[in-house]
């Protein structure tokens, strides 16, 4: 506790300091973000018009870059220079305590990426004023997007973090999703940061949940992060995998490769 007091200090500090001239105008919870603002969707944009109809393509994961600035910039690098990948998915936790320059700080580092990336919100990124902050720089919490045949579920599914007063995961959005896809749609992929049986997750849920993802289109696979570590496993003993994503601190991303046959994942170190 007093080793999370100390590090909260020293954000208030930095966020204060490095605002120069307007050190007195802005607090590190105060939600008047500058720069870029509403990531997803405009990235969604650039991964549906240049994967469109396309049956395969390429994605990375990254996850829970909270406190890990050099590392996610080392990363970028990485990703950059590895070659062939169509977009980025981040697992959530760009945050420690969800305060609004954590956010620009790892949004501006995320800028040097040479492909579009999207994102769910972590449990750290839900603290504070994290929510609000996460809305205006990412957008919702809950959506989804179209990759060549693929549809991406991104869910929010920190429910400790919600108190169980809003619906997490949300079925209501769930549900909604499943009568509206389109007929293109021939494969399903989810990206949550806690997946079932962690103890963000309403595990109360956690099988209706997962049975509710098998009505969508042939569900591939689920993604997550919170961990902090690499794992894979069939959860629900169903041949559906569940993969996990080490942190940005241990130097390493996923790499997925959807075919028309179906899919290969590797670890890539950086």
């Amino acid at each position: 506790m007093k080793k999370d007091i100390v590090i909260l200090t020293i954000v208030i500090f930095l966020s204060v300091m490095c605002q120069g001239c307007d050190m007195l105008e802005s607090h590190p919870y105060d939600v008047s973000v500058k720069g870029e603002k509403h990531l997803t969707d405009k990235n969604i944009t650039l991964i549906e018009s240049s994967l469109a109809d396309k049956h395969s393509f390429v994605f990375a994961v990254i996850s829970d870059t909270q406190r890990g600035y050099d590392e996610t910039t080392k990363a970028v690098k990485a990703l950059n220079n590895h070659g062939g990948i169509d977009f980025v998915v981040h697992g959530g936790d760009f945050t420690e305590y969800g305060a609004t320059r954590e956010f620009e700080w790892q949004r501006n580092i995320l800028a040097d990426l040479k492909i579009p990336y999207v994102s769910v919100i972590g449990n750290h990124d839900c603290l504070a004023t994290g929510i609000d902050a996460y809305k205006t720089i990412f957008g919702r919490l809950n959506y989804s997007f179209i990759a060549g045949d693929v549809m991406f579920l991104c869910l929010n599914t920190n429910a400790l973090e919600f108190d169980y007063s809003t619906a997490v995961p949300d079925f209501s959005f769930l549900r909604e999703e499943l009568t509206s896809i389109n007929p293109s749609i021939r494969r399903t992929i989810v990206l949550m940061h806690a997946g079932p049986f962690s103890e963000q997750f309403n595990n109360n849920a956690a099988t209706e949940f997962h049975e509710l993802l098998k009505s969508f289109p042939h569900l591939q696979f689920c993604i997550y992060g919170h961990g902090h570590n690499l794992h894979a496993s069939d959860l629900f003993d169903d041949g559906v995998m569940y993969y996990e994503c080490a942190n940005i601190k241990k130097r390493s991303f996923l790499l997925f490769t959807i075919t028309e046959e179906g899919y290969e994942y590797e670890v890539v170190d950086f």
